[in-house]
């Protein structure tokens, strides 16, 4: 994924969401639905967190330090993970709080048909944004399933952006169903159950962005497919084999590579040395996200 790739469906993400939390909290005024007013609270939260990940994305690029000399790459990490914690607190607590407050204590709707024709329209700009960030994704997905994409992928913004906008778009769903049930049966109960439904399905899509960005922050090392291209191009000229190895994502578009390699014997010390430049060309050739690669050749003590 470039990097304007990824900022240009956080853009679009952040438009849609902010002209989507106003219209949606003027329907609640107009309406009084709960259902309106944890989606109006819903695209607020997405709002700001389009906002934090363009800060992330912006602070990730300042320059090593002595005290971080590996630079600011996870700031990226970091800012999605506050994404999800404010998707979690802002989105469903306060929706499932909403909600069963209008559950015990319901109120009628007030001119549904405002409600209405808001979702509809939100529906519409959510699509526009959903589409637009499947759309930059599908180069990084490759053959993977979007499931997969969202499990495997290193870059956090475009997971969490496709996660915030099914959760919207099915959310939006929840809250038509609520209104139109509620205007329907005459029980605006059916308003607060719609409300309720919002809150556990933010519940469960901040679950999963939290669980995937700790394991991002903690530091996850290169996919299968990258890993084998690595030991895959590693090996050939003086480099019998690799030994060992070991890789670490510091940022979205920066691997750390580490390995011991097994070189042929008798070589001498500048046809050693040509030999690992050799290696890492091949590497960054291969898998331009190893910027950083340590190698220590070593003797194939299998065969000594």
């Amino acid at each position: 994924m470039s990097a304007s790739g990824g900022t240009k469906a956080i853009l679009a993400a952040l438009g849609a969401n902010a002209g989507i939390a106003v219209a949606k909290l003027v329907g609640f005024l107009f309406t009084g639905s709960s259902s309106m007013l944890a989606e109006s609270v819903h695209s607020l939260a997405d709002t700001s967190n389009q906002g934090l990940l363009l800060l992330g994305g912006r602070t990730s690029r300042r320059a090593a330090t002595k005290v971080h000399q590996f630079g600011f790459g996870r700031d990226r990490y970091f800012y999605s993970f506050v994404v999800a914690l404010m998707l979690f607190t802002l989105g469903s607590a306060f929706a499932l709080y909403e909600g069963i407050h209008k559950v015990e204590h319901p109120e009628p709707l007030s001119t549904p048909l405002v409600a209405v024709l808001i979702l509809v329209v939100a529906i519409g700009l959510e699509g526009y944004s959903f589409f637009t960030a499947m759309g930059e994704s599908r180069e990084l997905k490759g053959e993977a399933s979007w499931w997969g994409f969202i499990r495997q992928s290193r870059t956090p913004e475009l997971p969490v952006v496709l996660l915030e906008d099914t959760g919207a778009l099915v959310g939006l769903v929840f809250a038509l169903l609520g209104v139109g049930l509620s205007v329907l049966t005459g029980d605006p109960v059916w308003d607060g159950i719609g409300t309720i439904m919002i809150g556990v399905l933010l519940g469960i899509i901040a679950i999963i962005l939290i669980v995937e960005m700790k394991s991002l922050l903690i530091g996850e090392g290169a996919t299968e497919q990258e890993l084998a291209a690595i030991v895959a191009e590693l090996t050939g000229g003086g480099v019998e084999r690799v030994i060992h190895i070991r890789t670490q994502y510091l940022g979205p578009e920066e691997m750390l590579v580490a390995a011991k390699l097994a070189l042929r014997p008798n070589l001498e010390l500048a046809e050693i040395a040509r030999a690992i430049d050799e290696a890492e060309a091949r590497v960054r050739a291969k898998v331009p996200a190893a910027r950083l690669i340590y190698l220590e050749p070593d003797l194939d003590r299998q065969l000594v």
